[in-house]
C-alpha cells in the first residue's frame, strides 16, 4: 500500500494563530482532529507569528465523516482553514 501525498494548506484566514503569516499557514504540517468536527488541532492562539517560511501540508485528518478522508489521510487537492467560534476549522470539510 502506498501512502497519499499531503495536500497543501492553500489559505488560512486565522490571523491570530502563531503559524499564520500573511494569510498562509507556516506550520511544517497540521492535523485536523475530531471525529465529528474538522477542528485544526495545530491552531495556537497567539498574536506573535512564526518566523520561518514555507507553507504547511495536512499531516493527518481524524475527521472520518469527511468525504476527503481515506485512512485518516486527506485526499483533497488543497484545503483552506478558517476561524470558527474560538478555534480554527478545516473549511474544505464536506460530509460523506
Amino acid at each position: 500500500m502506498s501512502c497519499h501525498r499531503m495536500p497543501p494548506v492553500a489559505k488560512c484566514d486565522v490571523e491570530k494563530c502563531f503559524y499564520n503569516h500573511d494569510m498562509q499557514c507556516h506550520a511544517p504540517a497540521i492535523n485536523i482532529g475530531g471525529e465529528l468536527h474538522p477542528r485544526c488541532d495545530t491552531f495556537v492562539p497567539c498574536a506573535d507569528h512564526i518566523g520561518c517560511t514555507g507553507t504547511s501540508e495536512v499531516g493527518a485528518c481524524h475527521t472520518s465523516l469527511c468525504k476527503f478522508n481515506t485512512d485518516l489521510t486527506c485526499d483533497a487537492a488543497e484545503i483552506a482553514v478558517g476561524f470558527h467560534v474560538e478555534h480554527a476549522d478545516c473549511k474544505t470539510f464536506e460530509a460523506r
